[in-house]
């Protein structure tokens, strides 16, 4: 995270277009894209994406294949932030806490206040997978990202980045969260090609076995 300099979001422009007036498809284009914002952190409206691990790739390597982790157990800290120079408010992950710092009180240094600028990674909403618990904002205990929800409570707009890596300041949460995810679409390749399968089979039926002379 960089102290605040003169300049604009004009990056993010294009973020905002399209998510006000672009189709799905242009929208679903624009998850992972890097983006700088400018602004300040609202810490009074946190909401907590929970129970996560951290992003550790070196950590996930020594213990692919095993039926059980090290890793600690805590929460995503989501904040909202004010862009400035665009008068808008977002949603920004600012990263991971143990469960023991998940009360703000506990990492007050960790609070940042003022201007700041930031890298983060643009993400979209998500659909409860089975057997993921519905989302509890009474409790604001978060589950999956359901921008709508979270925009509306915190009073922003449904749009989130995860903050990177170099945004994290001693004290606070630990940046770089991202998990690529790649949309599965096996499901549809299979009914596509079973399909394409099924047309051609019925088409030589139809030519050569329908009308064959019998003997």
């Amino acid at each position: 995270m960089t102290p605040f300099s003169n300049g604009s979001c004009s990056s993010f422009l294009f973020l905002l277009l399209a998510w006000g007036h672009g189709s799905p498809m242009e929208l679903r284009n624009l998850e992972y894209r890097p983006v700088r914002v400018r602004g300040h952190f609202d810490h009074s409206k946190e909401l907590y994406m929970m129970p996560r691990t951290m992003v550790d790739p070196a950590r996930e390597a020594q213990e692919a294949g095993r039926l059980s982790s090290s890793a600690e157990s805590g929460a995503y800290v989501i904040t909202p932030f004010h862009c400035t120079d665009l008068g808008i408010t977002i949603l920004v992950n600012r990263g991971f806490v143990p469960r023991k710092k998940v009360n703000p009180e506990t990492r007050q240094k960790g609070q940042v206040e003022g201007k700041v600028e930031l890298v983060g990674i643009v993400r979209l909403t998500e659909s409860r997978k089975p057997f993921v618990p519905e989302n509890n904002p009474e409790r604001n205990h978060w589950h999956y990202r359901d921008l709508d929800a979270m925009a509306k409570l915190t009073g922003t707009e449904p749009i989130f980045l995860d903050a990177d890596f170099e945004s994290t300041i001693p004290g606070g949460p630990i940046g770089g969260q991202t998990r690529v995810t790649l949309r599965n679409e096996h499901l549809q390749y299979i009914i596509t090609w079973y399909g394409l399968c099924a047309a051609t089979s019925y088409l030589w039926f139809k030519k050569f076995i329908r009308w064959a002379p019998t003997m």
